[in-house]
């Protein structure tokens, strides 16, 4: 039996703070310290919406667009991450539109994406994987004819973990863990637009970097982008246990 400490993720940070605010989410009430998210009074309230650049030890960055949620009385669709709790707010979170905008998201993600998951030394433990199971996605529409990264060239050269390019979605979690929770600021994003892609400096590999192989980076990243070679060589852990760092 796969034994395994899953701790419930919010989403975004807890915030403290002496002001209460209640809203309407999905038709329930809900009260939350001012200054919390909406995706973060969502969770607390039993509602978890999708999401994949955000995580609860980071600061939120809204760039994926999986957690658009409806809010009543205003236009477009705000990152729940991103968009502060108000009070008397109405929010809707999963409506048939919100669900094919989410779907429509995630067929971008999966079409410059390897398609082995089987084979993945992240597969089981692979959140984009969950979130292609979240949104319904069975079918993708779009091949690989065009421009994509799926050759991109793998860097194994940190004794610790490996790099694979062909795998990033560019979330942007492990340069906000490098930077936000080790306090290296060892990765950047390098190019953009399509270019764009995690780099540990100008065009060098890890070993040389500014790296100094915390793992900060490897336990924010939602995919097998950055992966432990010990993981790649044993498979998944069949349990965890709470200890502490020695590093």
């Amino acid at each position: 039996m796969l034994e395994q400490l899953n701790e419930k993720d919010f989403g975004t940070p807890r915030r403290i703070a002496e002001q209460e605010v209640t809203l309407e989410i999905d038709g329930m009430q809900v009260t939350v310290a001012a200054g919390t998210s909406i995706m973060r009074a969502a969770a607390e309230s039993g509602v978890n919406v999708p999401k994949l650049c955000a995580t609860d030890s980071l600061e939120p960055f809204g760039s994926c667009r999986l957690c658009l949620v409806e809010i009543e009385g205003r236009k477009g669709y705000p990152a729940s991450c991103t968009t502060q709790v108000e009070r008397g707010m109405k929010v809707r979170t999963q409506t048939p539109k919100l669900q094919a905008l989410r779907k429509g998201v995630m067929e971008l993600y999966i079409s410059d994406h390897p398609l082995d998951c089987l084979t993945c030394a992240a597969n089981g433990n692979c959140e984009l994987q969950d979130m292609a199971g979240v949104t319904g996605l069975r079918e993708v529409r779009y091949g690989y004819e065009g421009e994509n990264h799926i050759h991109s060239q793998k860097d194994e050269s940190n004794p610790y973990f490996t790099y694979d390019p062909s795998k990033c979605i560019v979330c942007n979690r492990c340069v906000r863990a490098c930077e936000e929770t080790q306090g290296t600021y060892a990765l950047t994003i390098s190019g953009r637009g399509f270019e764009s892609r995690v780099s540990p400096g100008q065009d060098q590999p890890f070993m040389d970097s500014e790296c100094v192989s915390c793992g900060a980076c490897v336990q924010a990243c939602p995919t097998a982008t950055l992966q432990e070679k010990t993981v790649i060589e044993l498979g998944q852990a069949e349990h965890s246990v709470v200890t502490t760092c020695a590093y």
